[in-house]
């Protein structure tokens, strides 16, 4: 008998609603909701089995495919019991692993039900192991066994894994194991597949101007999540001189000793994949690759009282000057065999996440123990996690997704981070909208304002228009606090006018607008943890000893904090924790400490903050390596989200 495979369209649902009554038991049918679902959705595929030689084409099995980065997961056979044992399901379980092979997968997965000792056997017999006991995995008391296969991934999948791509591939010399060099034309149109495989691209078109082809080499990269250098994001910011300005402040110390000596007031340098034809640069060279990720650029300097970067002009081969074309080989050659890319991990992981941290960072919102518990608990969920710095800029993305446990400011580099990171489509916490909006009191008073939701007086004053009888009129004390303050610093009781006045005009010294709240004493600070719009965690805060802040940066060291008492959800007044979930919810759906006063029975709102401390010891006490898996388990959730894989499916299988 002929079996013919097609894949299936939405006028199919009935007839896999009928195989699968047929075929399977009740508690292994899917419902037609589910059927429906997957017959619309991006993320899965299904296909359908055809006896040939009948008038009809008789539909004899299904065939439903779950498509994820690495693995292919079968998520059902299923084949009429007229028609089995006579090919069909070997036939459908053949195309399923062609199509993974095709996809560049790296396994195939399915589930079977532990008492199907047949069925196992039968998997087994191609190839299939079982890796995992699920107990009540169909319903309580029936268990499921996953079982998967290895595949052999393509010789041609491995030696692409790097690509290059020209306008016209005929200028290139290279023979490199791992990288090949391919034409525009041929990527953009996908004639070699590359949509189908895991690629890393070096963008080196002629041009890279909007709606150009170099323009859509990268953009078409972002669509198919093939890792493009330079990204869109970049080339963006190529043309932006604020964001290079901004992004290069980082390093403006080593620009300002490298260039001293250089007598002009103008100094042009190329870097070519990291490298400078002029060895006295190489340590800038190496910097300014790492803050703008590109294969060739040249960096424009110009001299007035310092050297400052005036214009990045990313290059093609073309526009590299003839003498230098050797060079540009070489470093290129020299680049890829250095096997950059070729990271040693002892599994295959679902995703990963980078974590963006400052070993120098006195007081970073999580401490080492944390941090170590973030990683264990991403590898229980199957996350490769690798701790990042500042200087890692240029490689974001490589990673599915960032989490930044650094203290964020809109004026430095966490938010270039978070603003990058988002634009290339990984899943962030803190995301730039949080940071933005978190970061300034200003922002967040008018929104407790408008959205009626408690907070102690506030007076916003206005930097030239404060007039010292006015100052006569308010009550004291008074706290006043610079707009972006953080961790207590920036934050000042004043008690007094004269007291007023002084205070007003140091804080005008670095913003236009300053806030001014009653003061509302208390022994602590109720501080709620939101994530996704869900209590996460709750801490009490004790003020520090001998002072009226949670924080006390000129006291004594072991005194320049309070204790911190956590507590089960449960025992939050439910006050407490619908007013802290209405205020997160007005900054976002990401990661927030809402910092809370209860006085007199009645709740107010302090401050939202994002990138809330979340140290071992404190903050975990309750909920130990929950916690940890709470918050990687929403790194999951956002990537899957953003990739519009349904729900009912969140973790792929090992």
């Amino acid at each position: 008998m002929n079996i013919s495979i097609r894949r299936s369209t939405i006028s199919d649902l009935d007839l896999l609603l009928k195989l699968e009554k047929s075929a399977f038991p009740i508690y292994q049918q899917s419902s037609k909701r589910v059927l429906s679902l997957s017959l619309r959705s991006n993320f899965q595929q299904v296909w359908i089995a055809e006896a040939e030689g009948q008038e009809d084409h008789h539909g004899v099995g299904g065939l439903v495919l779950y498509i994820y980065k690495r693995t292919v997961r079968i998520f059902s056979i299923v084949v009429d019991p007229e028609y089995q044992s006579k090919g069909v399901g070997k036939k459908l379980l053949e195309h399923a692993e062609i199509l993974a092979k095709q996809r560049g997968a790296e396994r195939l997965s399915l589930e079977a039900s532990v008492d199907n000792k047949k069925l196992i056997a039968w998997y087994n017999k191609f190839g299939f192991e079982s890796t995992e006991l699920m107990q009540d995995y169909y319903e309580e008391g029936r268990d499921g066994l996953r079982m998967v296969k290895e595949l052999l991934i393509p010789e041609l999948k491995n030696r692409l894994s790097n690509i290059i791509v020209v306008d016209d591939p005929e200028e290139w010399e290279l023979n490199i194991e791992n990288v090949e060099v391919v034409s525009s034309k041929d990527y953009t149109s996908n004639k070699g597949l590359f949509s189908e495989r895991s690629l890393r691209v070096f963008n080196l078109c002629n041009s890279y101007r909007y709606q150009s082809m170099g323009y859509y080499v990268s953009l078409l990269a972002s669509a198919r999540e093939h890792r493009a250098i330079p990204n869109v994001t970049t080339i963006r910011d190529f043309k932006d001189v604020s964001v290079i300005r901004s992004i290069a402040d980082d390093i403006d110390e080593v620009i300002q000793s490298s260039l001293q000596k250089c007598t002009d007031n103008r100094f042009s340098l190329n870097v070519y994949f990291g490298k400078s034809t002029e060895q006295e640069y190489k340590v800038l060279t190496q910097k300014l690759y790492q803050m703008f990720e590109a294969p060739l650029f040249q960096v424009q300097f110009v001299k007035g009282s310092r050297w400052d970067i005036k214009k990045i002009t990313p290059l093609s081969l073309s526009k590299v000057d003839i003498s230098d074309r050797e060079i540009v080989q070489e470093s290129a050659r020299q680049y890829f065999e250095a096997k950059r890319f070729k990271k040693t991990k002892l599994k295959n992981y679902t995703y990963h996440l980078a974590i963006l941290v400052d070993s120098k960072e006195e007081n970073p919102p999580s401490n080492k123990r944390a941090l170590k518990k973030f990683k264990d608990a991403a590898n229980e969920l199957n996350i490769y996690t690798e701790y990042i710095t500042k200087e890692d800029y240029n490689r974001l993305s490589e990673f599915d997704a960032l989490f930044i446990r650094e203290t964020t400011n809109v004026n430095n580099y966490t938010y270039q981070f978070s603003r990058k990171a988002y634009a290339e489509g990984l899943a962030v916490l803190d995301d730039p909208w949080s940071i933005l909006r978190c970061s300034n009191k200003i922002y967040l008073h008018e929104r407790l304002k408008v959205n009626n939701i408690p907070a102690p007086d506030t007076t916003v004053f206005y930097k030239g228009m404060v007039k010292s009888k006015d100052l006569k009129l308010l009550t004291y004390p008074m706290i006043l606090k610079q707009p972006d303050s953080a961790f207590s610093l920036g934050v000042t009781k004043v008690k007094s006018p004269s007291e007023m006045e002084e205070s007003l005009n140091r804080l005008f010294k670095h913003s236009d607008l300053v806030i001014g709240q009653e003061f509302l004493p208390s022994d602590y600070d109720w501080r709620i943890g939101v994530l996704d719009n869900n209590v996460l965690f709750a801490c009490k805060y004790f003020m520090a000893k001998g002072h009226w802040q949670i924080y006390n940066w000129k006291g004594p060291k072991k005194d320049q904090s309070g204790n911190a008492e956590t507590l089960s959800i449960e025992d939050v007044p439910l006050k407490i924790r619908k007013t802290a979930l209405k205020a997160a919810s007005l900054m976002g759906d990401g990661l927030y400490g809402v910092d809370l006063k209860i006085l007199d029975d009645k709740v107010y709102v302090i401050e939202v903050n994002d990138n809330p401390n979340i140290d071992a010891g404190i903050e975990d006490k309750i909920l130990g390596k929950d916690l940890y898996k709470k918050i990687i388990s929403s790194f999951i959730t956002r990537i899957e989200m953003s990739r519009n894989i349904e729900r009912f499916v969140s973790i792929e299988p090992n």
